[in-house]
């Protein structure tokens, strides 16, 4: 088996754990495979939004057919 890795960004008005499920959501939605999923970084944009908006930078591993 051969597998790839892409970074995705979710985001959420609510939490870090619904910016991950955003990404991961996403990802099953779009990509065959998607075996595993690591969160890499987590943030909060405060400056251009009217709310916080939590962010979460995960790489999606899926295995290549």
């Amino acid at each position: 088996m051969v597998f790839k890795k892409v970074t995705l960004i979710g985001r959420s008005t609510e939490s870090f754990d619904h910016a991950v499920d955003d990404a991961v959501d996403r990802a099953e939605e779009t990509l065959d495979n998607v075996q595993w999923v690591e969160v890499e970084e987590m943030g909060v944009e405060v400056g251009a939004t009217e709310n916080r908006e939590y962010q979460a930078e995960v790489e999606v591993a899926f295995e290549i057919q």
